[in-house]
């Protein structure tokens, strides 16, 4: 059971309205506290109380005391065994109006308590109060709705629309609204929302729970972006509004535990003749098959995969596609339009994934961070081979790769490969599809980098010059070397050399590999390994810091 709250909250509905009545599946949220949010799950008596109660389920886990039963008496089933509350009619509240919510938002005035918490402490420890340089003006302006082209109204108990002729008369010039974190649930109380604002072109209503049932399709006609992170929509709610939405051009969809794709009339998603940017990120989808189904969205530019369950990555063969029902579409390349492709923290650990993003026609920004194909310590690889394998690529990582890190990269990708080649050309081919062609661009012939060959200027191209930098915190201050070394020089032979360059008598050094364009060094741990088979090329910057 739960006692009333003493705060105070948005303006109220002083009208009665039959939405007030609690039911099952109305979202509320608890009186003075337009965060604390829940559905409603049962109304009538608890046994051992007087009266009448609601049984809500919060969206936050913790939020209430049990699981839908109390006194071994089950009412309904909550998501968790800490989500379920009883609460007094009186101390829930089913939400304002979007009129009412944009009225506490913008024309609120502070109360003198408000304006007496407006204070910095002076070196005495006194009170100083302030005022916000230009707060009239501001709030003068943001109080003319008639003027108003954004409003945010995120967390305000917005419940449903109001009239939707007051709503136009109010906003005539909205173009963008926020409703995150609202009680809205019904489509048809979107499609009033919109239908009174004929300017609005971008719409918020992440983290409002929205019903799976669309009775009524909202007319979303002038919509551009649309974003329902964290509303629990499905592709089939999708598939449903599509048609309503002909000019939109982002929709983001994070956070929604989206497994599938389930295009209605074909085997690939149709439609969105104008969606430039889909976002996928935080979803539970693990085949790429499901990824597939989006290869004639023709005008897709941007598409976001971060934080799925990705294993792999595939470029759909096209004449598999037109076996699969979509023989209209095969003079058009898959993701033809796609050029940035994020894929961060997934599962991806082959590079034959990595190599297949060359195929993908103007694919030019790609994320693969976090996945273990770029972990060092589990078997990745360094950023300087993305670099060389993927041909196409201008941004990494969210990154920007140089003219001049790119032909870096690829120089030591060739020299890298060549020392671990094991004479076996097609063997070779196969493994690093790339290396004749970087070979054959950079002039690079088949000889390893070593001491085995004579002469002077073959001596020459077997050192690198190595810049050596202390960052150990009881190392003082040490000006920077630069040395020149044999590429198969190992790892643990330069911790050796770095204990007498800097005369490092009693500390156990550890080394960093710092590349440009990667936000953080790479540890350098295998001692057995040598420098050209770690990728570190000429002019490289390795850190010296100490061991903890």
């Amino acid at each position: 059971m739960q006692a009333a709250s003493s705060s105070g909250e948005p303006v109220r509905k002083t009208s009665p309205d039959p939405r007030t009545d609690f039911r099952v599946g109305q979202r509320i949220h608890f009186i003075g506290q337009p965060r604390r949010i829940g559905s409603v799950k049962y109304v009538g008596p608890v046994e051992g109380y007087s009266g009448n109660w609601v049984g809500v389920d919060w969206d936050a886990d913790g939020e209430g005391k049990h699981d839908g039963s109390h006194n071994g008496v089950r009412y309904f089933t909550a998501r968790g065994s800490n989500t379920a509350s009883f609460v007094r009619p009186q101390n829930l509240s089913v939400g304002v109006s979007l009129l009412e919510a944009l009225e506490s938002r913008y024309r609120a005035h502070c109360t003198k308590e408000e304006e007496d918490e407006m204070y910095v402490l002076s070196a005495r420890n006194i009170k100083v109060s302030i005022e916000l340089l230009g707060k009239g003006k501001i709030e003068d302006k943001m109080s003319r709705f008639e003027e108003l082209t954004s409003a945010s109204l995120s967390y305000l108990g917005v419940g449903f629309p109001g009239s939707p002729e007051q709503i136009s008369s109010t906003l005539p010039l909205l173009k963008e609204l926020d409703l995150t974190g609202n009680l809205l649930a019904n489509w048809e109380d979107v499609g009033i929302i919109c239908e009174g604002l004929p300017s609005l072109t971008a719409l918020n209503l992440s983290n409002n729970s929205m019903s799976p049932d669309i009775t009524s399709v909202p007319q979303l006609r002038n919509i551009r972006t649309l974003v329902l992170n964290q509303t629990g929509v499905t592709w089939n709610q999708v598939e449903v509004i599509k048609d309503s939405l002909p000019h939109l051009e982002e929709l983001h969809l994070m956070g929604n535990k989206l497994r599938e794709i389930t295009p209605v009339s074909s085997a690939f998603v149709q439609g969105f003749d104008s969606l430039r940017l889909l976002n996928l990120d935080n979803n539970c989808i693990s085949a790429w098959d499901e990824i597939i189904k989006l290869s004639y969205l023709h005008s897709l530019e941007q598409l976001f995969l971060n934080n799925n369950n990705l294993n792999c990555v595939r470029y759909p063969d096209c004449g598999k596609l037109a076996h699969n029902g979509c023989e209209t579409l095969e003079s058009l390349r898959p993701f033809t339009s796609l050029h940035s492709l994020s894929l961060g923290r997934n599962n991806i650990e082959d590079l034959d994934s990595v190599d297949s993003l060359n195929c993908f026609p103007n694919l030019m920004d790609i994320r693969l961070s976090g996945n273990p194909v770029a972990d060092l310590g589990k078997g990745g690889v360094p950023r300087f081979v993305f670099i060389a394998r993927l041909a196409k690529v201008q941004m990494l990582n969210g990154s920007q790769v140089s003219p001049r890190e790119r032909k870096d990269s690829e120089i030591r990708y060739v020299r890298l490969v060549m020392s671990k080649s094991n004479g076996n050309p097609e063997e070779t081919m196969k493994i690093h599809p790339r290396f004749a062609e970087l070979k054959k661009i950079h002039g690079l012939d088949d000889e390893r980098p070593s001491t085995e060959a004579s002469g002077p200027q073959k001596m020459a191209s077997g050192l690198i010059s190595i810049s050596f930098k202390c960052v150990g915190a009881s190392m003082g201050e040490k000006p920077p070397l630069v040395k020149k070394l044999p590429a198969t020089t190992t790892v643990g032979k330069l911790k050796n050399l770095c204990q007498t360059f800097f005369k490092l008598k009693s500390i156990k050094p550890i080394l960093f590999l710092k590349e440009e364009g990667s936000p953080l060094p790479i540890l350098l741990e295998d001692d057995m390994a040598s420098l050209i088979e770690l990728g570190v090329g000429n002019e490289s910057t390795i850190l010296v810091d100490e061991l903890s």
